[in-house]
Formats: C-alpha cells, structure tokens, sequence
C-alpha cells in the first residue's frame, strides 16, 4: 500500500452552534474568532449546519464573512447536510463561496445524524430522510456535474435516481477548477467505508477510538486501491471535541454540560459514538496522536465550551505543538 502523502493539518470549529445556545447570534464575534485561528496558526476553519435540530447561522454565510476577512487559512464545512437546500441552489452558493475564499473551501458533507430532532429538520424542509445516504451521493455528482469544466460551450445536464436537472452549463463555475473537494462525513460502517473510497475526496468521522479510526482507514486504503484511486485521492480526517483542564475532573464537568446543551444528552451517551477527550494538554495532545499515527491528517478539533473563545489560544499554544511534533 502507498504511504500516506498528506501533510498534517489541524483546524477549529467555529462556535455558531455554541453562540446561538448562549443566545448570541452575532457575527462579529465570529469573524473575531476566524481572526484569531488563522494568527495563532490554526490551518483551517469549520462550521456546522442545521435549520431546527441544532440551530446555528447559515454556514455557507457565515464562511463567506469569514473568507473576506482571513486570507491563508482553509475554509470548511463540518458538516454541510445537502439536502436542507435545493441542490442548484447549493451548487450555486458553494461556487459563489469558493469565489469569495479564493478555493479554500472544503466540504465535509453529511446526510444527518440519526436522531429524532434531525428527521424532524428534514421533514420541515420538505426532505425525504430516509434513503437520505443516496440522495447526499447524488447531490455530490450532481454538484461535480454541475461544476465540471467546458470548453466546448455545450449543453449538460444530470438525470440520477431522485434529481434531474438540465441546463447545468448556465450555472457559474467555482473559483476552484472541478470544485472545491468534497468530503464525507461518516462513521465506520462497511457502506461508509465503500462511499468515501468510490466517490468523496476524504473522510471525516467522529469515531471515538483511535485502534477502530485505523482498521477503517486501512479498509479505505484498501477499497480505494481496488476501484483504482491514487493513493493521494482521498484525505483522512477527524472531527474530536476537547475540553482542556490541568484538573481532569473539571474539564470532564465542563465537558458534560457543554454535550448536554448542545445535544441534550449525556457526555457518556455521546462519547459511544463520537470522539471527545478531556484533561490536561499533555493528555489531549496524546489522545490526537494517537489517530494521527493511526493515520489521521487532518485533525478538527471542536472546543467543549460554550465559551470556546477563551480556550482557544491555550490549545493553540499547547496542544497542537504537540500535536504536530509527535504526528512526525
């Protein structure tokens, strides 16, 4: 199997979702946090999306402010869910967005969490949510059709299982040649590991152990291998909450009340299935590295705050340093 030729990033979640529960929608302290990434050398910036389930400000918006204001760092989506918008009009938002941020932009997209609130959403919109993992699948090639480069000046269209659209070559084009990469946000379930090795440009998962993040990678690598992909084709991500605190027991009361405001669970239901770490920056630091040698390369990290501002200048000094000096 080829190595790995991606080089280690990391990136932070922008805190829209921590904001609106706070009952603080502004923009303004947004922008100040992109601000504050991209000079304490963060490589990119996230945002999540949801309409009712966990309410939030646009993410395509919020990116596009965040573009105008930063210049070096990567923007993206973490995750994107497709099917709350007409695909058109998504295709024609995202290309407007990779215009604003110069073909920073990536997009982790998702199908929606399996969870009563996110049903709801859909339903709302006027979404079908179940088949929901085909439709996304869809929306993507339709997204690449749409934004594939012509020369020859004719007419493209896209007729799948559940859209049909013509006219496609009227649409404008992204900044980016072919699009911005599109990433799927999934677990590790032998569908997911078949859909990022076939169709997306990496994979973002929240899976809560670092052995279980690298059998799946390797069965990626594998499938990746076998559909006859480059072995560059796709990236290995990670979405991980953290909570840093010289005292553990803190972070850990931290922790929870930050899960059950932004879930409405508990820290132990929503650790079974998504990655949190809590402790001292050693501890976090070493808990990263461990997907990173597992074969992460591209680590979001999402802070288990509600006031996630006044974290992230400490994790920037002392957790990612780390980080970056044991994932060599």
């Amino acid at each position: 199997m080829a190595p790995q030729r991606h080089p280690l990033r990391i990136g932070v979640l922008l805190p829209t979702r921590e904001q609106a529960i706070s009952g603080n929608v502004a923009v303004s302290p947004l922008l100040d946090f992109a601000r504050r990434a991209e000079s304490l050398g963060f490589d990119s910036l996230w945002t999540g999306d949801s309409l009712t389930a966990r309410p939030r400000l646009d993410p395509l918006v919020v990116l596009t402010a965040a573009g105008a204001v930063t210049t070096r760092i990567t923007l993206g989506t973490a995750a994107l869910t497709p099917a709350l918008r007409h695909p058109l009009i998504g295709a024609n938002m995202v290309a407007s967005l990779d215009h604003v941020c110069g073909s920073r932009l990536v997009l982790g997209l998702g199908s929606g969490f399996p969870v009563p609130e996110t049903e709801e959403e859909f339903h709302a919109v006027g979404a079908s949510f179940s088949g929901r993992a085909g439709r996304l699948d869809e929306i993507a090639a339709l997204w690449r059709t749409a934004w594939q480069h012509r020369d020859d000046g004719g007419r493209v269209g896209f007729t799948g299982r559940y859209w049909q659209a013509e006219g496609l070559e009227r649409l404008p084009p992204p900044h980016r040649r072919g699009g911005p990469p599109l990433w799927l946000a999934g677990s590790d379930t032998p569908r997911v590991i078949e859909r990022v090795a076939r169709h997306y440009d990496g994979w973002m998962p929240f899976v809560p152990s670092a052995l279980v993040y690298g059998r799946a990678w390797d069965r990626i690598q594998q499938a990746r291998d076998a559909v006859g992909r480059p072995a560059d084709a796709i990236t290995p991500a990670l979405y991980a909450t953290l909570t840093v605190d010289p005292d553990r027991a803190r972070a850990r009361a931290e922790l929870e009340h930050y899960v059950h405001h932004y879930y409405g669970r508990s820290l132990d239901q929503m650790s079974a299935i998504q990655a949190y770490c809590w402790g001292s920056a050693d501890e976090c630091a070493q808990w990263l590295a461990g997907y990173v040698r597992a074969g992460a390369r591209h680590l979001i990290i999402r802070v288990g705050s509600l006031q996630p501002g006044t974290r992230l200048k400490d994790i920037a000094a002392t957790v990612v340093p780390q980080v970056r000096e044991l994932g060599r």
